[in-house]
């Protein structure tokens, strides 16, 4: 109780002592006017007796009657008072006296129970606006920062000849760079005679007194001083060398200073070049720095001496700027030694696909700069394996090459429009051909411009982008086009990326086609279906197809393409006779094309979401090309146009199409039809009037809301708010989506009970085309038998255990961290 009543009544007397000493630690009287340090005083002095007054006048020193009291209170019945207590009623009656004295024993017993009370310490009731915080934070500041030699200096700002007669003081100071994530030294600390000094901390002295009482000698920094410069009261200099530091006078310290050298940065490439199939490449380097790596680009010239100089490369090339890309830097984690990917598309530009040489550079904090070696690679691009598209890719590159090939180009651009008609699947696509021909033909005659040599090589472009990718629209006629160019790439030797890429599309084209096939036999009906003979029937399954092409992909890959090219044919005939089995099935209900057209938003907003992603964690590549720009690189501020063509066309034309858009703008388009599509969806949803059918409706009211709110992150430029939008929207659609189901499952379950199983058919003829029995909930495909027994509940408990694993991993990016936390909380 007396430590309580101390507390509580000489709080504000320390808070005021904790604000003085921390003031005075931190040196806040060397920094300011003695006038101010004085006015200080005096407040802090009137606070402190205000405080004293207060304390005193609160202090009231606890009575034995108050303890007994805060003890009673601690234990049960309150024993204390009633052992204290006479018995005031029935004094003189036997019965009374016994229940008394029986009461009084029990509350004794108690008292054995009795244990020392617990100061309570706790003033907020007195200091509502917690001023002891604020005195307490100032001092574990100047405690942290500050030094207790600072506090004699208040002494030096005495009336008259004060100063004078305490004599000379000092204080000193070394900053390590920053870059080195070292705390700086407070030299008056330091008695030791040696001391250590990255290159390029700054010392920082400063002499207190009569001027000349105290000289500074250093030897660190590699200039020469005179005799007035050592005597100036304030010296500031930095570590360039190993050497003496000496202050000279009363009081003065001498120092060998061993100077720690910054090593400058490496870089070099380090693994495989990967390609995709649209082009992308992905170049890794590994690069290293004693205190991390600031920032660095690859320059890319072409090596023309390995050129193949014939047909549109016998003459002289136009000269061109060389390629000046920014190298990725970790987003978060130590930047000393790291491998990353450089990520970009070069398809566009016109070295694609030639010899080049590549040579990366790095820097450092202290602006040391670092080359790799020259490499001689092929500049990656995208390959085309049809061959006019192959041939208009071959022409634009000459075009590029020099613009007086504009004669050479159209007379081959003629060849191939000899016979349109075995070349090109559509009309259209040999008029858009002979459009060029005939601008090519006149800028010949006259010389091709800028602006016309742009416009051509991009419509040549745009016009084989579509000659190799088919027409999108028809799935039967997209499906073949994949397979022509999965065999054309087995033909032409393609590596194992791009085979990974057209077998992916090929997987992509032949789901797209059973799903359009599947609904053509919705809208058609059966009733307009011939019966076929069993024989010519072939019933498949989704996974016998899988299986058939994962079998293919695997010859490829061990360059088995004479079996490759079997296994494509007997898929090809399998694909064949299931389009003969259309009219077998009971094809989609709209329930399950609306679960079909929701799946689909779903992965196209995956997708979505990914590319965002990655677009965050690349998202300083533009700061770092500005920051380049600003130190002084004037030939190259000069070369930007350059610049921009190969980093521009390579980065973003290639995916924007005409690199007039920014990627978030893309992103942003991109999310709004997603939201215009999910709108129509909602619009025609099944299952209206359900319980389950409105909880979907409203499941997919909230998935329009945040992709809404994507969309116009995205367009500010917030990636990170985009993608938390971007997961609200994808689990909203899974919600509707499991709603959707219960939903079409009820309405199935009130059709069996009305009308029975035998008006609803043979059981083995409610199949979908490729033979999946509809289930028991009416859907196409059922998930019955997946998981049974046990290994349902262990194979949950990995996944679980997996989650809480990546979500305690530091190193992942918070986007994802956060991600999984929404998981974990779900499940």
């Amino acid at each position: 109780m007396v430590a309580e009543a101390i507390t509580r009544a000489f709080w504000p007397l320390w808070s005021v002592v904790f604000v003085a000493l921390a003031l005075l630690m931190l040196g806040l009287q060397d920094e300011v006017a003695t006038e101010w340090v004085w006015a200080a005083g005096a407040a802090l002095a009137l606070g402190g007796i205000a405080a004293l007054v207060f304390g005193i006048r609160r202090m009231r020193w606890p009575s034995e009657g108050a303890a007994l009291l805060r003890l009673d209170r601690t234990l049960k019945g309150n024993p204390i008072q009633a052992s204290l207590d006479r018995q005031a009623v029935g004094a003189g009656d036997d019965a009374s006296l016994a229940v008394w004295r029986a009461h009084q024993a029990r509350m004794r017993a108690r008292l054995a129970e009795a244990r020392a009370v617990e100061p309570d310490l706790r003033v907020s009731r007195a200091d509502p606006f917690a001023l002891r915080y604020v005195a307490l934070l100032f001092l574990s500041v100047a405690l942290l920062f500050g030094s207790f030699g600072r506090v004699q200096s208040v002494t030096n700002m005495g009336i008259g000849n004060g100063t004078a007669m305490q004599g000379p003081a000092w204080e000193g100071w070394m900053q390590p760079p920053a870059y080195t994530r070292l705390p700086s030294v407070y030299l008056n600390d330091i008695t030791a005679p040696e001391i250590q000094a990255p290159e390029g901390a700054m010392i920082t002295l400063r002499m207190y007194g009569e001027v000349g009482s105290l000289t500074v000698e250093e030897t660190v920094s590699g200039r020469t001083l005179t005799d007035e410069e050592a005597q100036d009261t304030a010296q500031d200099f930095e570590v360039a060398m190993s050497g003496r530091v000496a202050l000279d006078g009363p009081g003065g310290r001498e120092w060998q200073v061993a100077m720690i050298p910054d090593a400058g940065p490496a870089v070099r490439r380090d693994g495989d070049i990967e390609v995709s199939y649209e082009g992308e490449a992905q170049i890794p380097f590994t690069a290293e720095d004693d205190h991390g790596v600031m920032m660095g680009r690859a320059r890319i010239v072409l090596d023309l001496a390995a050129v193949d100089r014939r047909y549109g490369r016998a003459i002289e090339p136009e000269a061109r700027e060389q390629i000046e890309v920014p190298l990725p830097m970790p987003v978060a984690g130590d930047r000393t030694s790291f491998t990353e990917p450089l990520v970009a598309n070069f398809s566009l530009h016109p070295w694609a696909n030639l010899p080049v040489k590549l040579e990366l550079e790095v820097e450092d904090a202290r602006g040391q700069t670092a080359l790799s070696e020259p490499e001689a690679i092929t500049l990656p691009g995208r390959r085309f394996f049809d061959p006019v598209a192959a041939a208009l890719i071959e022409e634009r590159q000459a075009l590029l090459w020099n613009r007086e090939n504009a004669g050479y180009t159209a007379q081959i651009l003629r060849a191939v429009l000899n016979r349109p008609d075995d070349l090109f699947r559509k009309q259209e696509q040999a008029e858009q051909l002979k459009q060029i021909l005939s601008r090519i033909e006149a800028q010949a005659k006259t010389g091709m411009t800028d602006e016309a040599q742009e416009e051509i090589t991009q419509a040549l472009w745009d016009l084989a982008i579509e000659l190799e990718e088919g027409d999108l629209e028809d799935a039967r006629q997209r499906m073949q086009r994949a397979q022509e160019r999965l065999e054309e790439a087995m033909k032409n030797g393609a590596s194992d990326q791009e085979i990974a890429e057209l077998m992916q599309e090929l997987r992509e084209a032949t789901r797209d086609y059973m799903r359009q096939l599947a609904q053509q036999q919705a809208r058609e009906g059966n009733q307009n279906q011939q019966p076929m003979d069993p024989s010519q029937m072939m019933e498949m399954t989704q996974d016998d197809i899988q299986r058939m092409m994962d079998r293919i992909q695997e010859l490829m890959e061990e360059g088995r393409m004479a079996e490759a090219q079997e296994a494509m044919r007997q898929l090809q005939e399998m694909l064949e006779n299931m389009q003969m089995t259309q009219g077998q099935g009971q094809g989609q209900s709209p329930g399950e094309q609306a679960m079909e057209g929701l799946s689909e938003t779903l992965r196209d907003q995956q997708e979505l979401s990914d590319e965002a992603f990655r677009e965050l964690n690349q998202g300083q590549q533009g700061q770092q090309g500005q920051q380049q720009g600003e130190q002084g690189q004037g030939q190259q501020g000069q070369g930007q146009p350059g610049q921009q063509q190969g980093q521009g066309q390579g980065q973003q034309q290639g995916e924007n199409g005409q690199g007039g858009q920014s990627l978030e703008e893309g992103l942003a388009e991109r999310q709004r039809a997603l939201r215009d599509e999910l709108n129509r969806q909602r619009s025609n949803l099944p299952g209206q009037g359900s319980e389950a059918g409105e909880e979907a409706g409203r499941a997919l009211e909230r998935a329009e809301g945040a992709m809404d709110g994507a969309e116009r992150a995205l367009r500010e430029g917030e990636l990170g708010e985009a993608i938390d939008q971007q997961s609200q929207a994808m689990e909203a659609l899974r919600e509707g989506l499991r709603s959707l189901g219960e939903a079409m499952a009820e309405q199935q379950n009130q059709r069996s009970g009305e009308q029975g199983f035998a008006e609803g058919g043979d059981p083995q003829e409610q199949q979908d085309p490729l033979g999946r029995n509809s289930g028991t909930t009416g859907r196409v495909g059922t998930d019955e038998g997946l998981l049974q027994g046990e290994d349902v509940y262990r194979r949950a408990e990995e996944l679980l255990g997996e989650l809480r694993k990546r979500s305690g991993e530091t190193e992942r990016p918070q986007v994802e961290r956060d991600y999984l936390e929404r998981l974990l909380d779900r499940f």
